[in-house]
């Protein structure tokens, strides 16, 4: 008897729950709805222009596709392009340089924004602090092409400001574009410089919520602006500082190709081509639609697996994760 009286009321207990749940679910509709209103023209767009688009490169990479015949009629060969690609010549120079690429990133280019937002943030001058927030911001919004071209310009072994200094010296000119070993540096400072300003916005946004109640605290206990900036303001700033480094882990094998495809040549191939790069030259130069797709789901797959392993150390050795 007792069973069966556990039986009715967990049977009646449901009910009850579930028109919880949706009573509250539309209620926050009904709260929110303005919200979710601003939200669906972004999922229309992910959904038409990236889920989509992603379902119809998946199915890609497993056929050798002839854009004559289409998907129907193509011939399905299984993982045979991503085989072509693993026992490419080609294959590891394009992951080691990848793959060196975003170590330089993260060891360079990440923390520059934030030690950048940190040195702003001393600064107690508001004009000074807008004027220089606002010219670094400048070169996002310049356009990979002309970047490309001032750093010819400036690198030019005849007319570069670069080689002008130099020869000053009484040095020999150096042609910095021909030399393999010089491309990744190259690269990376230009990185730094066109995104340094745009980057430290999240970080400027995050300085702002740290409550200043504690750095008067601080002061009253005699604590300097060091100690301040260590034990208050890099804490403050920790959750964003993570969250940013699982979104970068996540693309490790994914480089800004634009930039590279203007500035490298065959003579700095074996530095400067990488697993992008390859992409482009086999989907779009050669036509290998299917190889390119191969290509681009093995870099989505070990994206994939790198920001999920990454969330899991993050969410075990801290108190900020993703999901």
């Amino acid at each position: 008897m007792n069973i069966e009286n556990a039986a009715v009321d967990v049977a009646k207990s449901r009910p009850k729950v579930s028109g919880i749940s949706r009573k509250k679910l539309k209620k926050r509709l009904l709260n929110e709805y303005h919200l979710y209103l601003m939200f669906i023209p972004v999922l229309v767009y992910y959904a038409l222009f990236k889920y989509v688009p992603m379902l119809g490169a998946i199915v890609l990479s497993f056929l050798d596709y002839d854009i004559f015949k289409g998907f129907a009629n193509s011939h399905f060969v299984g993982v045979k392009h991503f085989v072509a690609f693993f026992e490419s010549v080609y294959f590891l120079r394009l992951l080691k340089n990848t793959l060196l690429l975003n170590l330089m990133n993260l060891l360079f280019v990440f923390p520059a924004p934030i030690v950048f937002a940190l040195l702003i943030n001393e600064v107690r001058s508001r004009v000074v602090k807008r004027t220089v927030q606002t010219v670094s911001y400048l070169p996002h919004f310049v356009s990979t092409v002309i970047v490309a071209s001032m750093a010819v310009t400036f690198l030019s072994p005849s007319v570069g400001m670069f080689n002008n200094m130099i020869a000053s010296f009484g040095m020999e000119r150096i042609h910095f574009l021909m030399k393999p070993e010089y491309f990744k540096w190259i690269y990376t400072s230009i990185d730094s410089w066109q995104t340094i300003g745009w980057s430290a916005i999240l970080y400027f946004a995050a300085l702002t919520g740290i409550n200043s109640e504690l750095y008067e605290a601080a002061m009253v206990d005699g604590a300097s602006r060091w100690k301040q900036t260590i034990h208050i303001t890099i804490p403050g700033i920790a959750s964003t500082i993570i969250i940013l480094l699982l979104l970068k882990i996540g693309h490790m094998l994914e480089v800004g190709y634009e930039l590279i495809l203007l500035l490298y040549n065959p003579t700095t191939y074996a530095t400067a081509d990488v697993i992008n790069t390859y992409v482009y030259r086999k989907g779009i130069i050669d036509s290998s639609y299917s190889f390119a797709s191969a290509i681009g789901l093995f870099q989505s797959i070990i994206g994939l697996i790198l920001i999920v392993s990454a969330n899991r150390l993050a969410r075990k050795y801290s108190e900020t994760s993703m999901w």
